[in-house]
């Protein structure tokens, strides 16, 4: 059995991201989501997380950007975070232990929870707005 050590480089960025990715696209309730929103551009997008992760777990600043803009307008709930989160905690358990490791995953959490927060406003927003 192969000992598990912490999330270090980019390889292992790689690796997080790929493997991550790899269940979310063949996830039943979250996929279609994702395979229909990134269609054809799953290189570009797999790139851009891998700089994102680099960012936040390494403080190699390769991502700018805003990473919430591109998710609020997309058909989804807490119930789609909570798969997310599931997933990605799966699989960093399975390929990394460590502080990092351990980092990444309240990272994600801490995302997908101010995601879902953000979508919910807005579409209170635009709510309250369509009914004055």
């Amino acid at each position: 059995m192969t000992t598990l050590t912490d999330i270090k480089n980019i390889e292992d960025i790689k690796l997080m991201v790929d493997a991550f990715y790899s269940k979310v696209q063949k996830d039943e309730f979250i996929g279609p989501i994702f395979n229909e929103k990134i269609a054809n551009r799953w290189p570009e997008h797999l790139e851009k997380m891998y700089r994102f992760w680099q960012t936040i777990l390494l403080e190699v600043h390769s991502y700018s950007g805003s990473p919430f803009p591109p998710h609020k307008q997309l058909p989804i709930t807490k119930e789609h975070f909570d798969r997310w989160m599931e997933i990605f905690t799966e699989t960093v358990d399975v390929l990394f232990i460590g502080v990092v490791a351990d980092e990444a995953k309240l990272r994600a959490r801490n995302m997908a929870e101010m995601f879902n927060y953000k979508i919910d406003y807005f579409r209170n927003a635009e709510r309250n707005n369509s009914t004055h």
